[in-house]
């Protein structure tokens, strides 16, 4: 969820992000990792944004990963196979504050091969960066504050003058999720008004995946209870809907147990 909202503003605000991470307001359209051949490593953490002249791959992360050089390294040589000429900029968003060392990590290094990516690590950054940004705000409350209850307080503040209604509601909700990292939801809630949330992209996304989510369980229920009346799995897929695999791994677990 906190992956998949990151994802969301930095598409949907690209220019604030490019200001941020490019130093220029470039409006950067989305890149799909189907374009850069092969399949994508665990592309859900993952955004690729394009201009004419750049790439910019930035990964947000909640925790670290130790095959993060990796994948940096690997994305930098197919985007450079796709597009040889493009300059490319490659940053590590760390979302939650941690003791490990991995979110220092900023080299892979394999033999003689060496690639170097850049690393931001929110805790550490003045929130000042993000509150005069509509399409930041929604990280001041993880920055460098002691305060976090003060600074989301400043968040909705910024929030309640945004003129477009829009904006206004994808920024309340995308503010209200990743406060949920460092505060809890009685005063998220206390903030944020829910009608307005409930107007944004993100709550509706949210909505449905929980809908698809509780629908599949069921189906998964049914299908483990058709299995017990001993049907076979193609007729348990074709009525629930399920694949074929997905059922064998229903009865393969139920055979187990």
């Amino acid at each position: 969820m906190f992956d998949n909202t990151c994802k969301f503003i930095a598409e949907m605000y690209s220019p604030d992000f490019a200001t941020w991470l490019l130093g220029e307001p470039i409006t950067l359209t989305k890149l799909s990792p189907t374009e850069l051949s092969l399949e994508p490593i665990r592309a859900d953490a993952l955004i690729l944004l394009q201009s004419d002249e750049v790439v910019l791959h930035i990964e947000f992360q909640t925790q670290p990963d130790e095959d993060m050089p990796f994948r940096m390294a690997d994305y930098r040589l197919r985007v450079y196979r796709r597009f040889p000429n493009k300059r490319m900029h490659q940053v590590v968003i760390y979302l939650d504050k941690t003791a490990s060392d991995k979110v220092y990590q900023t080299t892979f290094a394999a033999g003689s091969l060496r690639h170097e990516f850049s690393v931001i690590r929110l805790w550490e950054q003045p929130q000042e960066i993000f509150l005069s940004t509509p399409g930041l705000l929604p990280f001041a409350v993880l920055s460098a504050t002691e305060d976090k209850i003060a600074t989301l307080q400043l968040e909705a503040a910024a929030v309640d003058k945004i003129v477009d209604r829009r904006t206004q509601s994808n920024i309340a909700a995308a503010s209200a999720i990743l406060a949920g990292l460092v505060l809890g939801q009685e005063v998220i809630e206390r903030l944020f008004r829910k009608d307005i949330m409930r107007e944004s992209v993100i709550y509706q996304q949210i909505k449905t995946e929980g809908e698809e989510e509780g629908s599949d369980k069921k189906a998964r229920q049914i299908a483990l209870n058709m299995l017990a009346e001993g049907m076979t799995v193609d007729a348990i897929a074709r009525i629930t809907g399920l694949s074929v695999e997905v059922v064998q791994q229903l009865h393969q677990g139920e055979s187990e147990n």
